[in-house]
This record gives C-alpha cells, structure tokens and sequence, in this order.
C-alpha cells in the first residue's frame, strides 16, 4: 500500500474547491488547507506540508496561479498540478508544475490522476499508464514517460 498523499487547493472558486476536497478525500488522500488567493497560497505553502498543489491559474487577485506555481517550485516544497479550464495560459516551461488537469474533469479521470500522482511522488516513476485527462509538462514527460 503506497501511503496516501497530503494536498493543497488553491482555487477561488469555493464550490469547486470543496468539491475538489471531496474527491480528494473519496480517494483515500488528504487535504491539508486550500487558498483563493496567491497571498492565501504562499502563506498556506508555508505552513503546510503537502505532496501536491492543485493549483488554478486564476485566482481572486487575478491570474496569479503561474506566480503561485514558481514560488512553490522555489520552496521545493509540493509538486505543482496546475487544474484550468484554459491550459493555453500555462507557459511552455509550465513554472515548475509537473502537469495539468483541464477543466471540466471527470470523478474517473481526477481519481485516475491521483492514483498517476502518487506513484510519482512516493515511488517515481509512476507504473500506471498516464491519465487521459492529465498533460505532463515537458520536463516531467522526459522522466516520467513509460518505457515503450
């Protein structure tokens, strides 16, 4: 049994992040806060330990999500999951974050996520085959990408 993971939502959007916080847990992981805003998120990176970041690229100061992503990166604190529903926004390099999730997701696909992200995080490189719903970030497809 691979040990669960400890996540943070940082997402403005309240019904979304509960929602979020839900499946999380369904899924036997755990949340350890979550932010609406990139002040809210960098504080709470401090004063959490997560293993993942859930992080939308617009918050409720603006679309703050990428700065948000680099100042985790700069901590090396959590790996970065960006979570929008407009990927276009994220830039080429991702700002660290190991991937994306488009919104909409599906319960199947963020779970199958999760599953993908916890045996990168606990035991790399993950085993099963990458989520349709997820992209990898360049950096992340070099050493994550199964072996063909």
């Amino acid at each position: 049994m691979i040990e669960p993971l400890k996540v943070l939502i940082v997402e403005d959007e309240a019904l979304l992040a509960m929602e979020l916080e839900s499946l999380v847990e369904e899924a036997g992981h755990s949340v350890v806060g979550w932010a609406t805003s990139s002040a809210e998120a960098k504080s709470m990176v401090e004063s959490t330990d997560a293993d993942i970041a859930f992080v939308d690229i617009h918050l409720t100061d603006g679309p703050t999500g990428v700065d948000v992503a680099h100042y985790i990166g700069e901590k090396k604190r959590s790996m970065v999951v960006f979570m929008t529903a407009n990927p276009k926004r994220i830039p080429d390099h991702f700002a660290g974050a190991i991937g994306v999730i488009a919104k909409p997701y599906t319960m199947n696909g963020l779970t199958s996520a999760l599953r993908y992200l916890q045996e990168g995080v606990r035991r790399p490189p993950p085993v099963s085959t990458r989520p349709a719903g997820f992209t990898l970030s360049p950096a992340f497809a070099a050493v994550w990408a199964p072996a063909a």
